[in-house]
């Protein structure tokens, strides 16, 4: 049996609940799924500030479980703390952007980002950027910038979806499309029966992968000798020495 445990980078429990619910969906046979709420932070992740301050306590999660788990996956589309823990870690750790970028980018030839918030795009091209695909996106099309994320997916939130999600196919050219945002985990499921492109779910995307990077080769990690940490809290100190 393949352990995956899900982060939820905010502190927002039904949040976590509805990312494990998809992420349990998702799972092949043979692979079990817990989920984790991080021990401290924000409610909601909604800026760049947001995002720099998440990355400690997705770590602090990731040790705090540390041995219980043949691989991680941190639900906060950005993926802050991601290279930390791929450098840390000695199993397998993906954000749902990074499997969401690379999932799109197979399943057609360019993709388009859909997300609630415009507040969140400057973040998402640094992600994007980061991981090489830049070239392979279509462009964005996003809510307005003080929009948040909804406590539910119901019939008015379907519409504000597929208006984006046609936006990014009809006057972009997406050959697919990603719901960026660990609290849209769930909605492509609802959505794609009414759209013609694949619509991918990071937090899907992200355990399928991991859980086919847990047996595919071991991890190597990096362990140059590192100066004492100080001032953070004992799970990430203790992840940092180790």
């Amino acid at each position: 049996m393949i352990r995956l445990l899900v982060v939820n980078g905010n502190t927002t429990q039904s949040i976590t609940d509805r990312i494990t619910d998809a992420a349990v969906a998702a799972a092949p046979p043979g692979v079990s799924v817990e989920g984790m709420t991080v021990p401290y932070g924000l409610p909601l992740i909604v800026s760049r500030a947001d995002w720099l301050v998440a990355g400690p306590a997705i770590l602090a999660a990731l040790s705090e479980r540390r041995g219980d788990y043949d691989a991680a996956v941190i639900a906060v589309f950005g993926d802050p703390g991601l290279d930390a823990a791929k450098e840390l870690l000695d199993v397998p750790v993906l954000g749902i952007s990074e499997a969401a970028f690379h999932a799109a980018a197979m399943l057609g030839r360019r993709f388009g980002i859909v997300s609630f918030t415009t507040a969140l795009k400057p973040m998402f091209e640094d992600c994007l950027h980061h991981h090489g695909l830049t070239h392979r996106c279509t462009g964005f099309r996003m809510g307005p910038p003080d929009a948040a994320y909804p406590d539910g997916i119901g019939e008015a939130e379907k519409a504000t979806l597929l208006a984006l999600v046609r936006a990014a196919v009809e006057q972009d050219g997406a050959e697919a499309v990603i719901l960026a945002g660990g609290p849209l985990a769930g909605a492509a499921p609802l959505l794609q029966p009414e759209v013609a492109v694949p619509l991918i779910d990071g937090t899907a995307a992200a355990v399928r992968l991991a859980a086919a990077l847990a047996g595919l080769a071991p991890v190597q990690r990096n362990r140059r000798a590192r100066a004492p940490l100080t001032g953070y809290d004992a799970a990430v100190t203790r992840l940092y020495r180790t």
